[in-house]
């Protein structure tokens, strides 16, 4: 038998197949370690997300106390992110992203086990407030370590060039479980009160610890020079402001929406943040491409008109369907500030100190989140839950002149300053 004939078919059949080779695209284990990354991050994040609805109707209901301590209770916990941002950056750059975000989801289940505590003390109304408190600020800590940890773990995964990618499916997992936090939280607080609610939010961070185990993490820069972290703010303090001034609207939804609810007799209050967080997570996933391709400045201006126009709907809405087509809105345009402006950070800087930076800008944010919740108390007290929305509208509005602002003079440095 003459071997030929089938070299020959071999051959042929040989380059029949190299072409489909070629063409077909290998599979990318990057994509899907980030995508377990945003999974994990989701699940463990519910313990944020139940306790923004319920804490301050614990707070000013069952506890008996004003608006003030019911926005202070809720925004203790992004003072304390505030004030760690800069330590967790430094951390994460320095000793890894897996072990700073382990210790982050860690701190959650301790922050969440002392607020289970302030839930057994409702007869003693100062007590209780404090010890909430007290585990506001564990969460909030533990929230500076996950979140600065998670989003440099995926820059690591997956490389800077595709960080708008990583900054839109992190917060479309944060938010998204802010749209499913919501009316679990107030479910869980009708069925098993604010102590079994708090008891809840404990179990889920600790899934989320045993799920990252297995998970491989990416290289820290141990022995890089760092320079000063008020440096590090000089460099991107614009951006921050821009995602900061975002930040003022969805803390005045996270805050006061169920609230202006109750106060206006309107049912599906426990709907505003699952409204925002819907809208919210839409747009992270069909335009979260937007910032890398296009710039994060020009994604920027037109999300926060679109904020503007949701908080001023949700102010002048005389029914429950128009507040929560205002939330809708607000989700819409805040979804792609802070992954646009986080875009333009991480290009900025060096690769050892992204983690540093990106926690430095994330904090601007924290410091809307932290303040928002006792000032608009305040404002509510004196103008009605209505007002809290007006300056969230106002915030965004200024955001938008921000952004306008910086994108002109980069044009300008680029050389490219339109006619007229």
């Amino acid at each position: 038998m003459d071997p030929q004939p089938t070299r020959d078919a071999a051959c042929d059949l040989a380059r029949d197949q190299t072409p489909n080779q070629i063409i077909a695209p290998a599979p990318d284990p990057s994509q899907g370690r980030l995508f377990i990354l945003a999974a994990i991050l989701f699940l463990s994040y519910l313990c944020v997300a139940i306790s923004l609805p319920v804490t301050p109707l614990f707070v000013a209901g069952t506890l008996g106390m004003g608006n003030f301590w019911a926005g202070l209770g809720v925004g203790s916990a992004f003072l304390a992110t505030i004030l760690t941002r800069g330590f967790a950056g430094t951390l994460v750059d320095g000793g890894g992203a897996k072990p700073a975000v382990a210790r982050g989801l860690a701190l959650y289940i301790v922050g969440g086990l002392v607020s289970v505590a302030a839930g057994m003390l409702p007869h003693l109304p100062w007590p209780a407030f404090c010890v909430l408190v007290l585990g506001r600020l564990l969460i909030g800590l533990g929230e500076s370590l996950v979140g600065v940890g998670v989003i440099a773990w995926g820059i690591g995964i997956v490389g800077p060039q595709r960080s708008g990618k990583v900054l839109a499916l992190v917060g479309a997992a944060l938010y998204g479980a802010f749209a499913a936090g919501g009316p679990l939280g107030l479910a869980l607080l009708d069925g098993i009160g604010f102590a079994g609610t708090m008891a809840v939010g404990a179990l889920l961070p600790a899934l989320g610890l045993l799920a990252i185990r297995r998970m491989p993490g990416v290289p820290a820069h141990p022995d890089a020079k760092r320079p000063p972290f008020r440096s590090v703010i000089g460099r991107i303090w614009l951006h921050g402001a821009v995602v900061s001034l975002q930040g003022i609207g969805f803390a005045a939804i996270g805050a006061f929406f169920s609230l202006h609810f109750v106060h206006e007799s309107w049912p599906f209050a426990g709907l505003g943040l699952t409204a925002f967080g819907v809208g919210f997570v839409l747009v992270r996933f069909a335009f979260g491409h937007l910032p890398d391709r296009i710039g994060g400045l020009p994604v920027a201006m037109g999300s926060l008109a679109v904020e503007a126009v949701g908080q001023m709907l949700v102010w002048s809405a005389g029914d429950p369907v128009l507040a929560l087509a205002g939330a809708f809105l607000t989700g819409l345009g805040c979804s792609l500030v802070f992954p646009a402006m986080g875009r333009e950070v991480v290009h900025l800087v060096e690769p050892h100190l992204r983690a540093t930076a990106l926690g430095a800008f994330a904090g601007f944010q924290d410091v809307a989140y932290g303040l928002t919740g006792p000032v608009a108390g305040l404002l509510a007290d004196r103008t009605g839950y209505g007002g809290v929305f007006l300056l969230g509208a106002t915030a965004a509005a200024l955001g938008f002149l921000t952004a306008v602002s910086m994108h002109h003079r980069a044009r300008i440095a680029a050389g490219t300053k339109p006619a007229g």
